[in-house]
């Protein structure tokens, strides 16, 4: 496995990030707690050090689960965690989205950054996660109703306090981080980044660099788009949020299979899978520091680890980049 520094934090993260959204269970159709700790524990076998995680991932649920996987390894794991999306303080802040817990009871889940609710959010994740402190702290999506210096006050404090090595934001515009980097110096930004939405390489990638501030792109995989196994006349289960997202219309779905059908003989010529070529494309891109892969179970965590087993080399990421350059898709 591959390493490498969180800006100038002092914070070293894997190439491969393992994200634990899905393990959550919410929005993804449910999850097994048995196969959740399993792939958390394959990964770390595995070399993948770095787990992101978030407090509304399944309510709490996601960073429990990250506790019980780690247990005594504490000291060999990079925990990033987020803040910023309550369910359990109606009324304030803006409303990100209706929706149900993990039981099916409506809830509101809010956009708050206030600094009292950052903090409040702090201790309880660090609760959740069995731990004294969170490796990198990051806002989940802005908050509109508060100064992002006051939110950044928040996390300045934390830091100063040992409760956080290192602050970091996700779904922030690159005016958004500036903000954000002028109180508290910005390790990390996370924005949605694949081979078919590449829209962070016009600004986001750019200013990353030139601030020193790492990128983790979240849903690199395209949320098992770009996997291979999302083929036209697919059915999501109950609960799966993909039915209703715009890169799973049926033409996209279409037009993505043909794609993947050009990278497969790249892919077979490395003895890989997909979902490896696409995260070592991810990892190679100018600025990209991590790639936050999702894993359910045993199996996807030790693919998804796999994708460390060999290197693209120009004239295949050329072809790669030219074949990605002539998809259009309807978003």
């Amino acid at each position: 496995m591959e390493y490498r520094e969180l800006g100038t934090s002092g914070v070293k993260v894997s190439v491969v990030t393992f994200g634990a959204w899905a393990i959550g269970g919410w929005m993804w159709g449910g999850q097994d707690e048995e196969q959740a700790i399993r792939a958390l524990q394959t990964a770390m076998e595995l070399g993948i050090t770095t787990i992101d995680t978030a407090a509304v991932y399944g309510f709490g649920a996601s960073e429990e689960l990250v506790a019980k996987a780690v247990g005594k390894n504490r000291d060999r794991v990079q925990i990033l965690t987020k803040y910023g999306l309550r369910w359990d303080r109606p009324g304030e802040g803006t409303l990100r989205f209706d929706t149900t817990d993990n039981e099916g009871r409506p809830l509101q889940v809010m956009r708050n950054s206030r600094p009292d609710s950052v903090i409040e959010e702090c201790e309880r994740s660090l609760r959740r996660l069995r731990t004294d402190h969170i490796d990198l702290y990051q806002c989940h999506w802005p908050d509109p109703t508060t100064p992002i210096a006051e939110t950044m006050g928040a996390v300045e404090m934390l830091i100063r306090q040992g409760k956080v090595r290192a602050a970091g934001v996700s779904n922030y515009t690159t005016a958004q981080m500036a903000e954000a980097h002028a109180v508290v110096p910005l390790a990390a930004s996370q924005p949605p980044f694949s081979m078919v939405n590449r829209a962070a390489e016009k600004d986001i990638l750019p200013w990353c660099i030139e601030h020193k501030v790492a990128v983790i792109p979240y849903s690199p995989l395209q949320r098992g788009l770009l996997t291979g196994k999302i083929t036209p006349g697919y059915q999501f289960g109950p609960g799966d949020h993909r039915a209703s997202n715009p890169f799973f219309k049926p033409d996209n779905i279409r037009k993505v299979n043909a794609l993947l059908d050009e990278l497969r003989p790249i892919a077979a010529a490395h003895k890989a899978t997909l979902a490896q070529l696409v995260i070592q494309w991810t990892i190679r891109r100018p600025g990209i520091t991590s790639a936050l892969v999702g894993a359910r179970n045993e199996r996807q965590a030790t693919e998804n680890a796999g994708a460390l087993n060999f290197a693209l080399d120009a004239e295949e990421t050329a072809r790669i980049d030219e074949l990605l350059d002539g998809l259009t898709l309807d978003l």
